[in-house]
């Protein structure tokens, strides 16, 4: 898979330089999917953003979401037609849409999507998290049928958090890659 098969996803506000996020695209090349109002999301633009770029991806992709990019890529699943060009996604601090302070800021994102996922997914949660709690994060996981990883109290997982160029978090997004490869008898 080319690096810019690989598409993060970052969440309100965007992500900055220092994120994790915009480190793995300036060392590996991937890309972003850029929105064009981050200040202010709106859920469909969001999702109709992301359904150009998978469907102008010239083969399959991978999502690298955080926070409300993880809302992002289920709600564009639950919706798309296009949902075999993913390969996998890494979802990274799920925000609680749902929660009244949070749905107060992102008005068009509540209710979390519960639908299952048709791709390979994992959730790597905090239990610090401040927009989710940690037993909220298993069951966005579990209705994703997504594996859940509890990487500590981190926080949201964000520049904030210290994480740098995060390589545990790196390294589990090359096995995930690894894990959603066809096999040679599955391509022939």
């Amino acid at each position: 898979m080319k690096p810019s098969n690989v598409l993060m996803l970052p969440g309100w506000q965007n992500s900055g330089p220092d994120h994790w996020q915009s480190l793995w695209e300036k060392a590996h090349g991937y890309q972003r999917v850029e929105q064009h109002d981050w200040q202010r999301p709106l859920r469909g633009d969001w999702v109709a953003r992301l359904e150009d770029v998978v469907l102008g991806s010239d083969e399959s992709v991978v999502l690298v979401a955080h926070s409300l990019g993880c809302i992002l890529t289920a709600a564009w699943a639950a919706h798309s037609r296009n949902t075999h060009r993913v390969k996998a996604a890494l979802l990274v601090a799920p925000p609680d849409v749902d929660r009244e302070e949070v749905r107060q800021m992102l008005t068009s994102w509540a209710p979390v999507p519960l639908q299952k996922l048709p791709f390979p997914s994992v959730v790597l949660a905090s239990s610090r998290d401040p927009y989710c709690r940690p037993e909220r994060a298993r069951e966005f996981a579990a209705a994703w049928g997504a594996e859940v990883v509890d990487v500590g109290p981190l926080g949201h997982l964000n520049a904030d958090s210290g994480l740098g160029d995060w390589p545990e978090a790196h390294a589990r997004l090359q096995r995930l890659q690894a894990l959603a490869a066809p096999t040679p008898q599955a391509a022939a």
